[in-house]
């Protein structure tokens, strides 16, 4: 895995914080973390899609965030574990991995490999 895959995971998993903080921010401060969340996100997502196939950076984005978010709202807000849920997540997770090995990483003109 290339550091632009980091970008691409590391954009994700800002989005579980900006996609949480939608729902429960409060004040001021709350709200200022998610904006900030979504500023990171976007821009490591924009970075990698700079180098990689933009539609596949999208659907790894989307995947990680989603399923981040789920087991977050299971972890730590209380929302009920519901096997049909996780079993969905796991396909969902398989497609995008299954995606993103499918996904010839395209080097730039005068990038050492």
């Amino acid at each position: 895995m290339n550091k632009d895959w980091v970008t691409v995971f590391i954009a994700a998993f800002f989005e579980v914080f900006w996609v949480i903080g939608l729902k429960h921010a409060y004040d001021f401060w709350t709200w200022l973390g998610t904006a900030i969340s979504i500023l990171i996100s976007f821009y490591f997502m924009i970075m990698a899609g700079r180098k990689l196939p933009v539609g596949t950076v999208y659907a790894v984005f989307v995947g990680m965030g989603t399923a981040g978010t789920v087991l977050s709202d299971i972890a730590f807000f209380g929302e009920p574990f519901n096997i049909g849920k996780i079993s969905l997540i796991i396909v969902l997770l398989v497609g995008v991995i299954g995606l993103k090995l499918v996904t010839k990483d395209e080097v730039e003109e005068g990038e050492k490999v």
